[in-house]
């Protein structure tokens, strides 16, 4: 016996992809509903590679009530007046949007790294899915963590154009053509020119300089792993179509040598350690495309602290640090509450 599914956003990018992850695992669903705004009702998506199609609905007028669970890609604004309606009907929202994460009575979720946090989940029936760039970051750190407590963290990404959706991807890939074809290569999407370039701003600046992404990646951080960690972040969009980077300096209470955090994040869930000492012995955003895995390469120690750590990270944005991580959460929504397949 499966569940009965909504993934609500199928026609954006987050949204299509959950709807592969959801085939390729083979989630047990025995009924699923996309929905999406007035403007794509009727339209149809693809459920992954198994060749059926599913017809948008609008939202609007969805009846949430006798559905299980509902996977949320719709942005904070909808996600406000929806994500209540399904949670009061009784469908459990994971919500990849920011809207809820900060809340105390909605547990921010990466499933290994907190798991046991997902059992608050009955206080308003919402889970919150991480910022994309904060995602990736947890898994590398979780099991460090656990070996030698880390105290701060400083890190820089280089996030890429698919993090701001579709918009971001097409001026990508306008600007591309039109810089080699001799046209203007307007900004429009982002607030400089992406091609060719990379632009130290995502999100909106705050009073104290830092963008919201990179608050983002300290208090979700902090509230997924440990408030106790130092974070401070450098958050960068570059000329990629699909997957973040990362660059992460790590400074820990104990010692901690390369060699032992090889070894530990080489047994890590949700972990592939490529990290040979040589040419091309690394992983890059092109690599970890259309990837489940966490990357690490470069795994190094810092002499300017002591019991530091350098080390790169690189993962597929639109699946770990979304829709993947969203159906790991319903997964495990199913094992410790729900339990209804077999």
């Amino acid at each position: 016996m499966g569940y009965r599914v909504v993934v609500a956003g199928a026609t954006g990018n987050v949204g299509r992809e959950m709807l592969n992850i959801l085939a390729e695992r083979e989630f047990p669903i025995d009924e699923i509903a996309v929905l999406a705004s007035s403007r794509s009702q009727g339209d149809e998506v693809e459920f992954g590679e198994t060749g059926r199609k599913l017809k948008i609905k609008n939202i609007d007028n969805f009846d949430p009530a006798g559905w299980d669970m509902a996977l949320f890609a719709i942005g904070s604004e909808a996600t406000k007046i929806h994500a209540p309606r399904f949670a009061a009907a009784g469908c459990t929202v994971i919500d990849n949007s920011s809207l809820y994460r900060m809340d105390p009575d909605v547990p921010l979720i990466v499933p290994e790294v907190n798991p046991e946090a997902i059992d608050l989940y009955r206080r308003k029936n919402i889970i919150a899915n991480p910022n994309c760039s904060t995602a990736q970051m947890v898994v590398a750190l979780k099991p460090l963590h656990d070996a030698a407590r880390i105290k701060r963290v400083v890190v820089s990404t280089y996030q890429s154009v698919s993090g701001a959706g579709k918009a971001g991807m097409d001026e990508l890939f306008e600007q591309s053509r039109n810089i080699f074809v001799g046209d203007s290569a307007e900004a429009k999407k982002f607030t400089k020119q992406i091609a060719f370039n990379v632009i130290p701003h995502i999100d909106v600046f705050l009073d104290d300089g830092f963008t919201k992404e990179e608050w983002k990646m300290v208090v979700e951080t902090k509230k997924i792993l440990d408030p106790k960690i130092k974070v401070v972040a450098t958050c960068v969009r570059v000329p990629v179509f699909v997957g973040h980077s990362e660059a992460i300096n790590i400074e820990f209470e104990d010692e901690i040598s390369a060699k032992q955090a090889q070894a530990i994040l080489r047994e890590a869930p949700g972990i592939m350690l490529v990290d040979k000492r040589e040419d091309g012995g690394y992983v890059t955003p092109v690599e970890c495309v259309g990837e489940f895995a966490t990357f690490i390469s470069r795994v190094r120690e810092d002499p300017t602290v002591e019991n530091g750590l350098v080390l790169w990270c690189v993962s597929d944005n639109l699946r770990k640090g979304a829709a993947l991580n969203a159906v790991q959460i319903a997964e495990l929504l199913g094992r410790r509450h729900l339990k209804k397949a077999a």
